[in-house]
């Protein structure tokens, strides 16, 4: 009998998470859903969204920020359904502000969370990819803004960017391993954080050539490819994949 699959993804509280969640749950692979403790009420409700689809789930909270929470995470993904395939780090923040009004605080949080988070999650990942000794796949969330820099977001398009540059250099670092690298760069997606701007969200998704927002789902399919034997040929790659906005 054929060990089932199984993939974590970080920030699957809501939004485009959850929507990956589900997708790979979907796909065939039993889900391990991170996100922040305070997101276990919704990480419940998606669990048994997983099992309804004949998955198994299980909630391993973690900051991603914090070393000792992606390792912990990591262990408990392993313990709970024990192995790890697929690797989705796609916790993240934004915050809209010009840089003369960036803080060091609100610069430094955004690193942690978008950077920092992806670095330790994959560090954590690719270990237990080595000791398992079959490859893997590690997938991390960018943005079109590491193609072209939002005036808006200066910490976050640089910390996008940098995502960026990890991609590529894990993907050298761990071929040898069998481990794929990848990033999925979205666009202008509809979740709450834009739903908070709706002047500046509906100005921007009418310059978007395919005609409309993007929705959670359009970035779950993305992932699922990168996670499917039909990307195994496919490392170091930051994929745009927002309606027709960048051309690269």
């Amino acid at each position: 009998m054929t060990e089932s699959r199984v993939a974590l993804v970080t920030g699957a509280g809501q939004g485009i998470g959850r929507a990956i969640a589900l997708r790979l749950a979907s796909d065939g692979f039993d889900v391990a859903i991170s996100d922040l403790p305070r997101a276990e009420e919704s990480a419940f409700t998606l669990r048994k969204d997983i099992e309804a689809l004949g998955r198994r789930a299980t909630f391993a909270p973690a900051d991603v920020s914090k070393a000792a929470d992606v390792s912990a995470m990591v262990a408990t993904v392993v313990s709970d359904l024990g192995r790890l395939d697929v690797t989705v780090a796609n916790a993240g923040v934004a915050k809209m502000e010009p840089l003369l009004d960036t803080t060091p605080e609100s610069w430094d949080l955004t690193f942690a969370v978008n950077t920092r988070g992806v670095f330790l999650t994959w560090q954590a990942a690719a270990r237990q990819y080595i000791a398992q000794g079959h490859g893997g796949k590690l997938i991390g969330a960018a943005s079109q803004a590491a193609y072209r820099a939002a005036g808006a977001l200066p910490a976050y398009s640089a910390s996008k960017w940098a995502v960026r540059g990890l991609t590529q250099a894990a993907a050298q670092e761990f071929a040898p391993h069998g481990i794929k690298v990848n990033s999925y760069a979205p666009g202008i997606v509809d979740t709450p954080l834009w739903r908070e701007v709706p002047e500046v969200f509906e100005a921007l998704v009418a310059t978007i050539p395919l005609g409309r927002a993007q929705q959670p789902t359009d970035v779950a399919d993305l992932v699922s490819f990168f996670a499917s034997p039909a990307a195994d040929y496919m490392t170091g790659q930051t994929v745009i994949m927002d309606g027709g906005m960048i051309f690269s």
